[in-house]
């Protein structure tokens, strides 16, 4: 039987794999928040891995607070860059297969058209610099891996911008959202589903991969669906603004092309619209 350790799992990916788990009843789980295995502590990370025989190791610990990183830009590589170096240098070392969690800010947003494994990175913010750099240690350092950039995710758990929008409406404030960036909300059930499925399936075709929702919006339009699907949206004020402000940069188009993944990994994909129902119909926990 297949033993996979799950990292950073009480966040809201770490969550999502532990609800996906039930589907694969053939696969052994070992889920671990920062307070039980701290990725940033090479040694603590080394000597759990020698004790256990892992196949698979699923990194969902990561830094994500995008604004806080532009003052915090330390923080954000020792997590995001340096101690995602130990991990990649660890699983290699026990033969340990890595899939690893990366993000659509490693690009610029200059393109017109969804970006491709192979376009070239240039992130515009320290998050994105910070991802960028931990996936190049992965590939330097690990022969058996999986990098799956995803976008804009959220879930019923945690703080994302599905809850942030809901707990406003809720409120009755008026909600002004950008529509200076054009993404894909992706829900992070699905994105928990395509890593077990990985696994499942036994891949061995290593490399970096895209995996999001299908289709595109704006943050605007995010929200609009989200109010439109709780019957919220007639109740609320809702705004455009193209001159959002924030502190880190953010890429202006960020849609990601899916192809290879669904083409090398078999994994399905399904439109962000769609996918948006399914988690307004769990209960929030």
């Amino acid at each position: 039987m297949k033993k996979i350790v799950v990292t950073g799992a009480n966040g809201q990916l770490g969550k999502c794999i532990r609800d996906a788990a039930a589907d694969f009843p053939d696969l052994e789980f070992v889920f671990l928040s920062k307070n039980e295995l701290d990725i940033e502590n090479a040694d603590s990370v080394s000597e759990f891995f020698r004790k256990n025989n892992f196949s698979h190791c699923i990194n969902t610990a990561a830094y994500t607070n995008v604004e806080q990183a532009e003052s915090d830009a330390k923080k954000a590589l020792a997590i995001n860059a340096e101690a995602v170096k130990n991990l990649a240098s660890i699983c290699n070392e026990y033969n340990t297969v890595l899939l690893h969690v990366s993000t659509d800010y490693v690009f610029d947003g200059k393109s017109k058209t969804p970006y491709v494994e192979t376009d070239i990175t240039n992130p515009i913010n320290v998050y994105g610099a910070s991802k960028l750099k931990g996936e190049k240690y992965i590939q330097e350092l690990c022969e058996s891996f999986f990098i799956l950039r995803t976008s804009w995710l959220y879930s019923q758990y945690g703080h994302n911008f599905l809850k942030t929008i809901l707990k406003n409406a809720e409120a009755a404030k008026p909600l002004t959202i950008t529509t200076e960036q054009t993404g894909t909300p992706t829900n992070a059930n699905d994105l928990a589903e395509a890593l077990l499925q990985i696994i499942a399936q036994d891949s061995t075709e290593y490399g970096v991969y895209h995996y999001s929702n299908s289709g595109e919006t704006t943050w605007f339009g995010f929200a609009e669906a989200i109010l439109l699907h709780t019957g919220k949206l007639k109740d609320t004020n809702l705004a455009k603004t193209n001159q959002y402000r924030t502190f880190a940069a953010r890429p202006e188009y960020s849609v990601l092309d899916n192809t290879k993944a669904q083409n090398k990994l078999k994994l399905k994909y399904i439109d962000w619209r769609e996918s948006l129902q399914s988690v307004l119909q769990k209960d929030s926990h």
